[in-house]
This record gives C-alpha cells, sequence and structure tokens, in this order.
C-alpha cells in the first residue's frame, strides 16, 4: 500500500476513539480488552478498596473476638469474686465488699485502653443470691474504616451462684453444765449462748432464712430454692433424748433396772411378838402394872385391842401378856430391867409384852428387795407411740406411783473393750445402722426412768453402796445423778426460722460430758443405710445428698460412777467396765468409764468418715493439747477448729457455713 502524502492518524483520546454509535464507556472497555500496554496498574488500583475491606475486616474481627473473649474472661472472674465474697452473706455486707471485690478482680485482668479498648464500663449487682455482671467497651477499627466502619461497641454478660447441693447438716452439740460459764472473762455472754447465736447465724447463711440474731453477714431473705438442705440436732451431755424419735417396737418390754420390788404377803392371819412395848416415861411400881394390864391411869389411855376390818379392811387384835406382877432387877423385868434408862426410885423405867395379831383379806407389804431387777416397761407404749408415763408399785408399802419418761435411753447390748476401732461385732450399741429385731432382745433400746432408781443401802442418812441384792423393810433411796438434755430432732428442713430459733433457744446446760452418745446419735440420725434410711437416703426426687455433722463441745469427756446414763448406773451395771471392780470416773483420762467414753469416741468418729459423712469438730474453750488432738484426730481431714472465746465461735461457724456453701461455685 503507498503511503505518500498521507501519515498515520494516531489516536490520543484517553479512553480511545469514537466511531459512530459507540459510548466512551463501551469503547474504553473494548479498546482495553484489545489494548494490553499498562492496564494492569488500573485494575489493581481499582481492586484496593474491596481488598482493604476484607483484609481490614478480618484483622478488626481477630482483634474484637481477642478483645471480647478477654473482656468474657475478666467479667467472669468478677462475678465469682463477688460472689465468693458474699459467701453466705448479703452483696451490701462491709460496705459492699463483695461487689469491690467483683469490679477489684475484674479490674486485675481488663483495663481501660486495653487491646485499644475505650469507654470500658462494669457493673455488678446480685439478686436472690446470684451475682450478674454487664461490661462494655469501644474498640476503634484499623483497615475496615475504609468502608465506613470507625468503632464497634462490644458488651458482655456474665453471672456467678452459690449452687448449693442438696445437703444435711446435723449438730451434735455439748450442752454440759461447763457451757454455763463464760469461755474467757472478757466475753459478755456464756459459752452457750454464744453457741445459740453462731447456730442461728450459720442456719441464715446456709438456708437463707433471716432469725432475730444480729449476724455478721447482713439480713438475708430469699432461701434456698430448688435443692434440699436439712437441719438435724443431737444435744448431749450425760444422755441424749431420742427415745420418742424412735418406734416403740424398737424398744424392750422388760428391761432390767437399779430398782425395788415390794414383797407382799397374801391374806391371811400373822402373828407379830410377844414383843417389849416402853412406856414413854419413868412411873410407879403400881402405874407400871396397870400399863402392863392395860388399864388406864394419869396420863396413860388403854390402847385398843382390837382395831380395822370389816373386810377388806385388816383386823388388828393385841394381846398384852402380863404376869401380874411388876418385876424390876433383871432381864425380864418389866418395872425396870438390866440396861434400862431409869433402874432406881420409886419411879422407873416400864414395859410390857405385846403380841399383835393381824387377819388380812388382800395381799400387804412385807418389806423390799433391791436389785439390779426386770422391769415390764410396757406400759409406756402405745401401739407404734408413746404414753408419757406408766405406773409401778415401788411407792410406800408398795403402792403404785406414776414415773414420767421424758425421752433418754439406756443403750442396747455392748461388750468391754479397750479400743473400738473397728467396732466389735458384739457391741450392738455402737452399730450405727444395726435395725432392731423385736426377735433379738439385744439389739432393743429401754427408756432411761430415772423414778425407777435405787442406789441399794444408801438411805437419807447415809450408807455405802452395795452391789449384792438385798431385801430389807429399809427404805434406801435414789442417789444417782440424772440429766436428760433438749428432745432431739431428726433431719429437716425448717423453712420457718422462727421455728428453728425457738428450738435452739431451748437448748439447756446441765450434766457431765460423754462425747460417745452424742456423736453416735448423731450418726444414726443422718445415716443413709440405717434406722431411718427411708428418709435419708436420697431427696423425695431421688437426688444425691452431701452430708455434714458439726460436733461441738467444750470439755473433755468427763464421767461419774453415779450418772444414771445411757448405759445404766456405771458403779452398779458396770455393761462398759470390769464387771468384778468398782469403776472409776472423773473429767481427765485416767478414769475406767473415762477412757470408755474416749475410746468409744474414737472408734464412731472413724465409723462416721466411713460413711462419706463429712465430720467437722470445734473444740470451744482454752488450750488443751492433750483434747485437741484427739478431737483433730476425730475430724476430718482439715475440719477441726479451735474456738477460744464467743466471737471466735461465731466466726469459725461462720467459715463452716461459707464451706459448705462454697461446694458449688458455679457459673
Amino acid at each position: 500500500m503507498s503511503t505518500t502524502g498521507q501519515s498515520r492518524q494516531r489516536n490520543i483520546w484517553p479512553f480511545g476513539g469514537r466511531s459512530a454509535g459507540q459510548g466512551p464507556i463501551r469503547g474504553f472497555l473494548g479498546r482495553l480488552a484489545r489494548d494490553v500496554r499498562g492496564n494492569t496498574v488500573a485494575i489493581a488500583a481499582a481492586a484496593l478498596v474491596p481488598l482493604a475491606g476484607m483484609v481490614g475486616g478480618g484483622i478488626d474481627m481477630s482483634r474484637l473476638y481477642i478483645t471480647k473473649t478477654r473482656l468474657q474472661h475478666a467479667c467472669d472472674a468478677g462475678a465469682l469474686a463477688g460472689r465468693k465474697a458474699m459467701g453466705g452473706g448479703i452483696w451490701a455486707q462491709n460496705d459492699f465488699a463483695p461487689r469491690n471485690a467483683a469490679n477489684a478482680l475484674f479490674d486485675a485482668n481488663f483495663q481501660n485502653g486495653d487491646y485499644g479498648a475505650t469507654s470500658l464500663s462494669r457493673t455488678f449487682t446480685e439478686s436472690n443470691g446470684k451475682v450478674t455482671g454487664t461490661v462494655s467497651a469501644t474498640v476503634p477499627m484499623t483497615l475496615t474504616r475504609v468502608i465506613g466502619r470507625t468503632t464497634e461497641t462490644l458488651t458482655v454478660l456474665c453471672d456467678a451462684a452459690m449452687s448449693l447441693p442438696n445437703t444435711d447438716v446435723m449438730f451434735v452439740l455439748d450442752v454440759t453444765g461447763s457451757m454455763n460459764s463464760k469461755a474467757v472473762s472478757t466475753d459478755t455472754e456464756t459459752k452457750m449462748e454464744a453457741l445459740k447465736g453462731a447456730v442461728k447465724c450459720f442456719y441464715e447463711s446456709v438456708a437463707q432464712r433471716n432469725t432475730s440474731e444480729t449476724c455478721s453477714i447482713g439480713a438475708p431473705t430469699s432461701g434456698v430454692t430448688a435443692v434440699q438442705v436439712r437441719f438435724g440436732f443431737v444435744p448431749y451431755a450425760t444422755n441424749v433424748n431420742v427415745g420418742r424419735l424412735l418406734p416403740s417396737t424398737f424398744f424392750a418390754d422388760t428391761w432390767n433396772y437399779q430398782t425395788r420390788r415390794a414383797n407382799m404377803r397374801p391374806p391371811g392371819s400373822y402373828v407379830t411378838g410377844p414383843y417389849w412395848e416402853v412406856y414413854g416415861s419413868s412411873i410407879s411400881r403400881n402405874n407400871c402394872l396397870r400399863f402392863m394390864n392395860n388399864t388406864s391411869f394419869n396420863g396413860f389411855t388403854p390402847t385398843p385391842v382390837t382395831s380395822g376390818g370389816p373386810s377388806p379392811v385388816t383386823e388388828v387384835s393385841i394381846v398384852f401378856n402380863s404376869d401380874g406382877d411388876a418385876t424390876s432387877g433383871t432381864d425380864d423385868g418389866e418395872w425396870s430391867w438390866n440396861g434400862a434408862p431409869d433402874t432406881g426410885g420409886n419411879t422407873r423405867s416400864c414395859r410390857r409384852l405385846r403380841t399383835d395379831t393381824a387377819t388380812t383379806y388382800v395381799d400387804t407389804f412385807r418389806d423390799w428387795t433391791y436389785g439390779s431387777l426386770p422391769v415390764d416397761v410396757s406400759g409406756l407404749k402405745n401401739g407404734s407411740g408413746w404414753n408419757p408415763s406408766f405406773t409401778r408399785p415401788i411407792g410406800a408399802d408398795g403402792t403404785n406411783v406414776t414415773l414420767d419418761w421424758e425421752g433418754c435411753i439406756e443403750e442396747r447390748a455392748t461388750v468391754r473393750a479397750a479400743s473400738y476401732s473397728p467396732i466389735p461385732a458384739g457391741a450392738k450399741d455402737l452399730d450405727i445402722d444395726l435395725v432392731p429385731s423385736a426377735g433379738d432382745a439385744s439389739t432393743l433400746w429401754a427408756p432411761a426412768v430415772p423414778g425407777l432408781i435405787y442406789t441399794r443401802n444408801e438411805t437419807s442418812g447415809g450408807g455405802s453402796w452395795n452391789l449384792n441384792e438385798i431385801t430389807t423393810t429399809a427404805d434406801y433411796i435414789n442417789g444417782s445423778q440424772y440429766f436428760c438434755p433438749t428432745e432431739a430432732k431428726k433431719l429437716a428442713e425448717w423453712n420457718d426460722a422462727t421455728a428453728f430459733e425457738t428450738y435452739v433457744d431451748s437448748l439447756t446446760p446441765e450434766g457431765n460430758t460423754y462425747h460417745d452418745i452424742g456423736m453416735l446419735w448423731g450418726a444414726r440420725l443422718m445415716s443413709p443405710t440405717g434406722i431411718f434410711a427411708s428418709e435419708n437416703a436420697l431427696t423425695p426426687s431421688g437426688g444425691e445428698i452431701e452430708r455434714h455433722l458439726i460436733f461441738m463441745t467444750d470439755g473433755e469427756a468427763c464421767t461419774g460412777v453415779g450418772n444414771y446414763n445411757a448405759y445404766g448406773v456405771g458403779w452398779f451395771d458396770r455393761r462398759q467396765t470390769d464387771a468384778a471392780s468398782a469403776p472409776t470416773d472423773g473429767c481427765n483420762t485416767t478414769g475406767t468409764l473415762t477412757q470408755q467414753v474416749n475410746a468409744r469416741l474414737a472408734g464412731l468418729c472413724a465409723a462416721v468418715k466411713n460413711k462419706n459423712i463429712t465430720l467437722w469438730v470445734i473444740w470451744f474453750g482454752v488450750s488443751n493439747t492433750t483434747i485437741e488432738n484427739a478431737l483433730r484426730a476425730c475430724a476430718t481431714t482439715g475440719r477441726f477448729y479451735s474456738a477460744r472465746n464467743s466471737a471466735d465461735l461465731d466466726t469459725t461457724f461462720g467459715s463452716i457455713a461459707s464451706e459448705i456453701s462454697q461446694l458449688r461455685l458455679t457459673r
């Protein structure tokens, strides 16, 4: 082709040339598709905006995720810290110390400026025992700014609650006489008063119900919901009052007591005499003869020779054996005799021979037999329940007396041993779970009835105890000491705080310290596999139960040989000690009765812990290395406490309450 005179036309239009019928964009895109010179730069530039949004979004999303995760962790930590600090108390306690704890732990985990966050806000509140946290923060964006997102606000929620499990708490409380004194002279209340206050505050903390007690935790009102929380009581001293908690079929109909039996004469004629009857003062010989013949003289009215009757009243006839002469100076003299008070002068001592014949139409009293005797106590039974009293013919001359029963018991068959860990097979008294059998007397209990007890050869004028059975007309007395504490209570929910208070306030300090009987019955009343298994094994809905036995004492074992306790009168019954020798006692570790209490307690402590019951033990009093070491060994590991004064006791019960409540701390 010839190009002469022609020049090549060059397209200088930025978007390419236009031809007829083509728009500028269409033309540009067409040329862009055909022209590969330099268009990569344009394409890359066009892609930068969406690419920046995509990459920046990923980066900022990662930042938001990390920030929100850290906020959530900090919120959770704060809520848990607040709920833990609240314990069994209230949110406002100690100037809102729980809320301050929540804020402090949150701040330790996240602060304004972390991860670029600003406008940080955290709020912790409490309702019905549940702590709720609300946290928000603003996070600036980076590359996503190019698509118009400059900040994001993050909000997280958290909560924490004490999720108390189904819980049984059995209080085994020392209510002996020493509890009526102060722990230290600076205390303002007795140990018993301090104990009552501490138990009420424990109840407030765990049950979350308010009592009239002023507790350091404040006044809870919500109560415990969705779980079963039960409390039981075994006040103990010389004995425990548990009898009326049991069916009467668990008790023997007949039991041996240190008592007396009236021996009666059948109907018939009984002669007494002849015997000497002495006139009350010195008289003349003539008047002495008149006295012998039962005739009157100045100052003397003849004795009726018949009395009583008719049947069934006893008839008595009297004969005076007079020989017609008032002799003197011999062993058989009437007007003075050898050994008479007045043997000289015109007036002397005088006496006469007398024979009485009594004709009876019913049984009449003769004398008493004292000893360990069988007594029918079935009169206390009323079907499966109980009567308040029964009668026995042990009153004057064998008359019936009414004997009340408070509810304390005598224990079933036991053995004598130096160690009770493990519990010996024959010690049915220490078998926590053994259910009584009506056909096996060794498995049955008996009522403790102090009105039955007579300590033989002891009269109101004195005398020394005698182990032998004695028949006599003498009236011996009950020289034993008996104390029966407030009735124990089986495990119950105690939703009525007033009823709980009333019971606690009824506890009265008296008696000696027999730790073993308290521990034994505390375990029996809460065991899931014993005589109350149907009530204790599971909740009514089938839930598992955690069990806590709180054993509190202010003293070492203190026994008395004359105490009428769960094993009878120690000196006479000797069920725990050598039958051939008199037991010894005391408030230390040397008495044989005291050693038995300590040995039995040690065996029972092991048995309780083997039943998966947490055993908390509190020593309330001055330092005593021996008893504290023994009680520490008794307790579940780490569950022994010493309280030296009233304030310590309150703190100790509060600590235990918090630990029990915090066993299930959940979010």
